[in-house]
């Protein structure tokens, strides 16, 4: 199985423009980077006026895959979400790295984007069980300190050094 990394946040935190940026450094860099998007609820990929969306609905079959020169999608109907780790064994198993976002009650390493334009604290805790599986923390707060690697928005070289941070956790 590839290495998994989740980035966690509170909503509107940034949590996929941090997932985006890091996923394009380090593909940029040579990494084999998929990413996996956790949803709180239920979602479409394309909409009604599309043949895969009345396959699935209509049709109401199991799995639709959708398929053309450049690019392969399936959906599947599910009764119990899969766990990241069991996607990425299955899907993904050909990645350098596995870059999720969400799934904060896993217990995957995560890191977590912090704005303080956004809120006034972040999830982290470090009295928290799950703190040990923290990497790092993003944040464009200058004053913010922690237990673990505080990268700052504000340095110009914020980018270089979370990926330092990754790939030395990876």
């Amino acid at each position: 199985m590839p290495p998994l990394l989740t980035v966690v946040g509170r909503k509107n935190s940034g949590k996929t423009t941090l997932v985006v940026r890091l996923a394009a450094e380090l593909r940029r860099r040579g990494v084999r980077v998929m990413t996996i998007k956790h949803g709180s609820h239920t979602f479409n990929i394309d909409p009604e006026t599309t043949d895969t969306y009345r396959h699935y609905h209509e049709g109401e079959a199991e799995r639709v895959a959708m398929v053309s020169p450049d690019k392969f999608a399936l959906i599947m109907r599910w009764t119990e979400e899969e766990s990241p780790e069991a996607i990425a064994e299955r899907y993904m198993s050909d990645a350098d790295l596995v870059l999720c976002e969400g799934f904060k009650a896993s217990s995957l390493p995560r890191i977590e984007i912090f704005r303080r334009a956004a809120h006034s604290a972040p999830l982290f805790d470090p009295a928290a069980p799950n703190a040990a599986l923290y990497r790092a923390i993003v944040t464009d707060d200058d004053t913010f300190d922690a237990e673990v690697p505080v990268v700052r928005l504000s340095d110009p070289d914020w980018m270089t050094r979370l990926v330092r941070l990754v790939q030395q956790h990876g």
